[in-house]
């Protein structure tokens, strides 16, 4: 079976070959504008997969110039080609042409950041080196303008060995065309001229390779000398015989005289950096003076801080006020669209499974789109102007706190849109107790899935009153955001102080220029966010929807039917005008109401009620919790259709129908105390199967997202539980 797949692999990368010219492979610092370019040069000709054997994203894209077809791969960023973690990894692999199945190597587009010459030109002499066919594209010279900074480009050309350099700006599209000429040429552009930095490590490297006989290049053996015993080479080292072995370690202590390789590689490659970016740069008079004062009036700690949650605040108080509206819109074209489709198609189970199971469950989710839509805005916007990398600078010393460093902000920050990217972009993060403990604090940040719930539970019972210029909604949305971030730095401190002790780590960031976002890449990213969360509305909640529309549905008692059948007979006869029909109605809401408590997921509910009872949670509710553990966001879906299928009060949506819900007593399900201690409990609790996928993925085992899932619900669990009671008394 293995054989077969990897037939149809082989065969399929054949496809592309013969789709596309030539392969040219994105590389450039992060933060250095390299994906914001890439988009604007493929647009949405991009697909997005895993590299073979690893969980690292590849995206590839397509560009046409000239009826010519480029396949351009944006890789992850890199400092140098050194490893530090599994992303940079993975990209020097694909340079170096060691990662499997991948794509023969083209040519290399290299993004150098004009704001940033001195770690760019690192890595851009280690790229020589490799002697392939390369165009840089020198990015964000507008912003290098206006900070008083002029590049010479024949300068840096003649430096780097003949090179051909397009200044571009990603942002504004200025010089695109000039760069795509330039990459659809790039195959049959000779290399680059070599340039004399560390002679002593190419003679060192030539040396090596004859002795090795292991068919590796010359920047292969490099690497060898410079990273010796990493994971990577370990294996390779261990394949040599004790000669070659013996060879090998005289060698790389001549070199290197017992110091570290990247050491002594950082000082010889940066000293010739200092040496050589005098010529490079030129100062003008900038156009923004107040560019810099600004900035640097952001990063002071305490400024920096207040204006974070100022911007957090401001992002949570506009997705209540933008979306309300198109949300009000989309609910009740949902109530109207069900009302008519159950008149039109009248009673019975396919009615009920089109009106009350397919349209009022999916209808219940997709009106939150709006509101995760404005989030993720907000996101990519804070990502594209630089301004979240400020944020983990400025939440670094907090971080320190807990035995974090700041690489750990930028998870965390990433799972506020969804806890599964967040949990993947550990893999920045060098130390392995670092790792897991942002790995096990990251869930408790309020993911779009959670926003849904949040959004049903405090437009019903919260008032929309205003204490000033602030909503009070969202305030309640706001604490709540606030509560889940407090959570996970919890949950951090007492990992790092119990079963992951260890030393803190060191944090170093490259704090890029604050940049103006681009509208393409942003609607481009945005309009791939809507997707994701309509596919899942479209396949998984519309498959839940429809099985808890089958629970709630089936089994239908006759003895329901038939005593209904028998009131409204007597109804005819003694009743008239409206009465008759607000009679008729009374009738029709109480049989609905019974046979949900009757079927299937009625006595489930009943079954697990008692667990749930002292957190305020009736049977409905507690049976949309339970089945919505798979993915939280499939609670909304659930008690739309829960309480379209057994609606007992006269109400057209959700908000109203919750509000209406009662004990047997007479006495609202949902008081103040139970709907707070309901949201307590999903800021808490793991609900989501994906999630726990990804933490047994990236921690290669099963111990970990056991202990999240158990962590987390006994949190949840127990906070609803304080909240309800207390509340109550």
């Amino acid at each position: 079976m293995a054989k077969h797949s990897e037939t149809r692999i082989s065969a399929s990368k054949v496809a592309v070959r013969q789709y596309v010219e030539s392969s040219i492979v994105v590389v450039g610092n992060p933060n250095s504008g390299k994906s914001t370019l890439f988009n604007r040069l493929t647009g949405l000709k991009q697909r997005i997969g895993n590299y073979p054997g690893v969980t690292v994203e590849r995206h590839i894209g397509t560009m046409s110039f000239d009826d010519k077809k480029t396949e351009l791969v944006d890789l992850p960023g890199t400092h140098s080609l050194s490893a530090y973690s599994l992303e940079e990894q993975v990209t020097i692999d694909v340079i170096l042409q060691r990662m499997a199945g991948n794509s023969p190597v083209d040519g290399i587009l290299a993004v150098l950041d004009a704001t940033n010459l001195y770690q760019g030109l690192f890595l851009l002499q280690q790229l020589v080196d490799l002697k392939k066919p390369m165009v840089v594209a020198l990015t964000m010279t507008d912003a290098a303008m206006q900070s008083g900074i002029r590049v010479d480009v024949d300068a840096l050309s003649k430096m780097l060995g003949g090179i051909r350099i397009c200044s571009v700006v990603a942002t504004t599209g200025a010089g695109l065309e000039n760069l795509r000429s330039a990459i659809s040429e790039l195959p049959e552009l000779a290399p680059p001229d070599a340039i004399v930095v560390w002679p002593e490590l190419n003679a060192a490297a030539d040396k090596l390779c004859l002795s090795l006989k292991k068919n590796l290049s010359v920047v292969e053996c490099e690497r060898l000398l410079i990273d010796g015993l990493t994971e990577h080479n370990q294996s390779l080292i261990l394949e040599l015989d004790e000669e070659a072995k013996r060879h090998f370690l005289e060698t790389r202590h001549e070199l290197l005289a017992d110091e570290p390789g990247t050491v002594v590689e950082a000082r010889v490659r940066y000293g010739w950096v200092r040496k050589n970016i005098f010529k490079l740069q030129h100062s003008v008079l900038p156009f923004y003076s107040w560019r810099t004062s600004v900035t640097s009036f952001l990063n002071r700690p305490v400024v920096g801080t207040v204006g974070l949650f100022f911007v957090m605040a401001v992002v949570f108080q506009a997705i209540f006020a933008w979306a309300t509206p198109i949300m009000e819109f989309i609910d009740d074209s949902t109530a109207i669209i069900s009302a008519n489709v159950g008149d039109f198609l009248g009673d019975g189970a396919f009615s009920s499974l089109i009106a009350d199971g397919v349209i009022a469950g999916v209808g219940s989710v997709i009106v939150f789109l709006p509101q995760i839509l404005i989030l993720f805005l907000f996101i990519i916007l804070l990502e594209d102007s630089g301004y979240l990398a400020r944020a983990a600078y400025l939440m670094d010393r907090a971080m320190q706190s807990i035995g974090l460093s700041g690489q750990s902000i930028i998870p965390m920050i990433s799972s506020f849109a969804c806890a599964v990217p967040g949990i993947m972009a550990t893999r920045v993060i060098p130390n392995r107790r670092d790792r897991i403990a942002t790995i096990l604090a990251a869930p408790f940040m309020t993911c779009s899935a959670r926003l849904p719930v949040y959004a049903l539970l405090i437009a019903a019972f919260v008032p929309a009153d205003r204490i000033g210029l602030i909503n009070l909604q969202g305030l309640v949305l706001f604490s709540l955001y606030m509560f889940g971030i407090v959570m996970g730095i919890l949950t951090a401190l007492l990992m790092r102080k119990t079963a992951l002790r260890g030393p803190k780590p060191p944090f170093a960031l490259m704090l890029p220029e604050f940049r103006r976002p681009n509208l393409q890449t942003v609607m481009l990213q945005l309009l791939g966010r809507a997707k994701v969360f309509l596919y899942r509305a479209g396949t998984v909640i519309f498959t839940i929807a429809i099985i808890i529309w089958a629970l709630a549905y089936y089994p239908r008692s006759e003895a329901i039917v038939s005593e209904a059948q028998k009131q409204r007979t007597i109804a005819t006869y003694s009743l008239s005008g409206g009465q008759l029909a607000s009679e008729y109605e009374r009738i029709e809401h109480a049989a609905s109401a019974a046979q949900l408590e009757q079927s299937w997921l009625g006595r489930a509910g009943k079954t697990i009620e008692p667990l749930f009872k002292p957190l305020g949670w009736d049977w409905r509710v507690s049976a949309a919790v339970i089945a919505s553990f798979p993915a939280r966001e499939v609670v909304i879906a659930v008690l739309g259709t829960v309480y379209a299928v057994g609606d007992d009060a006269d109400e057209k949506t959700l908000s109203g129908r919750l509000k209406a819900s009662t004990w047997p007593d007479g006495s609202p399900v949902f008081t103040l105390p139970m709907v707070i201690g309901l949201m307590i409990f999903y800021a808490c609790c793991l609900q989501c199967a994906a999630t726990l996928a990804v933490i047994r993925r990236e921690t290669n085992s099963w111990h970990w997202p056991a202990f999240a899932w158990a962590y987390m619900t006994a949190i949840g669990y127990s906070g609803a539980l304080l909240a309800f009671q207390i509340g109550t008394l």
